[in-house]
């Protein structure tokens, strides 16, 4: 049934006029879902206030909950076509009086972890493309259809819209942008084993890929309902700088069960606090930061190793982050072991010295689909120097692409033999003293195969090449932005 909907909802915004991407599609959704989820939300609350004999507050006021003017029911709970808003009016109604409501929910609130804050940013940042009201209508009653009531429910809706979210990365320019793939997430997850009680963050966290598969991986088990309130409210942070992947995190989190996601929309970079207090760390860091981007001179400021290079940015930023003892795993270019250029050389002597670099995971090209990029996961804790770096060249065995992706399967062995840091024939260890003091060269050679030449298929070079010229496009707004300042 939610797959239908979801299917119908596509099939409204295919045909208007306004929405013409998988972005288009995926922002739009969005919103709509938010507003069904916050009705359910209200009702459920409600219920639960008449249970207990008090009374229970709206967030929303009357005349714009969902239950109001998008699916209006008679007494006997059918929808009301008579009370319907559909048409120029509809369209009217929303971007002339819902839209500047929710939007003020900002102003008002008593802080950014607040429901009514998330309320007011997302309606702040996101905007009505529907340009038809009877499209909207379509959509509306298409959504309604929808329920958040039950966690199989919650389940199953997140799964749809993990899969809108898959699709959207893989049709945007930069191939994935939003995307992590869930398979490399988990085991991320599981070979840094979150537990209970700790403070998990995500300063780059996109669509919140990280931060609910660990809400998942905790979930697993059975939880007191003091323990389920600390999950819901003081466990998960994140950042996101871009505004329709902030949107879609919030959705993201929310579908997993989170009521009031504590994600933040700021440039994680630009904020960085060099004077960050102990209690303001966190025991895990979970995370896939953006590469390839350049950060300008103020911003690059901010961090001892001066660099454009934002991923390098985001590494001293996590690093800076950690609890003493806290343990971090980031994807970075596979490039950052070895390039010899001062930033990469100083933060390489920066994870040796004084955090313990026990992993790294050295991932296939095509992992990332869309992207010829070769990446590697490194998994650290902060305050200890490293000893010994134990690697895993991840093999499945076959050319990863669109039809063929990573799957935890192919997973599985890294995340046992990580437990151990036992050595095997993808798997062993190098000793910090047989590493180059000078350029603490950390490139994955697995003495255990002779060198050979990667023949690659055709599919995976115009991946490639594709990755870099939209790389390349980025740098150049980037250029023609300072430049127009």
């Amino acid at each position: 049934m939610f797959e239908q909907a979801f299917k119908n909802i596509d099939d409204v915004l295919w045909k208007e006029a306004g929405c013409s991407s998988e972005l288009d599609y995926t922002e739009q959704t969005s919103w709509l879902l938010f507003l069904k989820y916050l009705d359910d939300l209200e009702v459920a609350k409600a219920m639960e206030a008449e249970l207990r004999g008090k009374t229970y507050e709206p967030i929303i006021a009357e005349e714009f909950r969902w239950s109001k003017w998008a699916a209006p029911k008679d007494a006997d709970g059918n929808f009301d076509h008579n009370k319907a808003l559909t048409g120029p009016d509809l369209i009217d109604f929303v971007d002339d009086e819902l839209m500047p409501y929710l939007e003020k929910f900002k102003g008002r609130a008593d802080s950014p972890d607040t429901i009514e804050y998330k309320i007011g940013e997302i309606f702040g940042e996101i905007g009505n493309k529907f340009q038809s009201g009877y499209s909207l209508r379509d959509a509306l009653e298409h959504v309604d259809s929808l329920q958040f009531r039950s966690q199989e429910e919650k389940h199953e809706l997140s799964a749809l819209y993990e899969e809108k979210i898959k699709r959207m990365g893989n049709a945007g320019r930069n191939g994935g942008e939003y995307y992590t793939p869930r398979t490399l997430i988990r085991a991320m997850v599981q070979a840094t084993v979150p537990k209970l009680g700790e403070r998990i963050y995500d300063g780059a966290c996109g669509s919140a890929g990280f931060l609910c598969e660990a809400h998942d991986y905790l979930r697993a088990g059975k939880l007191t309902a003091t323990q389920l309130k600390q999950l819901q409210q003081k466990t998960f942070y994140g950042k996101e700088k871009k505004s329709l992947a902030y949107i879609i995190g919030i959705m993201n989190m929310i579908l997993h069960g989170i009521e009031a996601p504590n994600i933040i929309h700021d440039n994680t970079l630009a904020n960085h606090d060099q004077d960050v207090q102990d209690k303001d760390r966190y025991d895990v860091i979970l995370a896939n930061p953006p590469f390839g981007g350049k950060e300008r001179p103020e911003v690059q400021q901010n961090f001892p190793i001066k660099t454009g290079e934002t991923a390098f940015l985001f590494l001293q930023h996590f690093i800076r982050m950690l609890k003493a003892g806290g343990r971090c795993a980031v994807v970075i270019k596979n490039t950052f072991l070895s390039n010899s250029d001062n930033a990469s050389v100083a933060l390489r002597k920066e994870l040796l010295e004084n955090c313990n670099l026990h992993t790294v995971l050295d991932c296939p090209g095509g992992t990332f689909q869309g992207s010829g990029v070769k990446t590697v996961v490194l998994f650290f804790e902060k305050g200890a120097p490293t000893r010994k770096v134990w690697y895993y060249q991840l093999d499945p065995g076959r050319n990863l692409g669109k039809t063929n992706p990573l799957n935890d399967a192919d997973l599985a062995e890294f995340v046992e033999l990580q437990k151990t840091l036992a050595d095997s024939d993808q798997s062993w260890s190098v000793k910090v003293g047989d590493v180059d003091e000078a350029t603490c060269d950390l490139s994955a050679k697995n003495p255990n195969r002779d060198d050979e030449v990667e023949l690659r298929e055709p599919e995976a070079i115009l991946e490639e090449i594709a990755a870099l010229d939209a790389e390349s496009a980025t740098i150049l707004d980037n250029v023609k932005e300072l430049v127009g300042r």
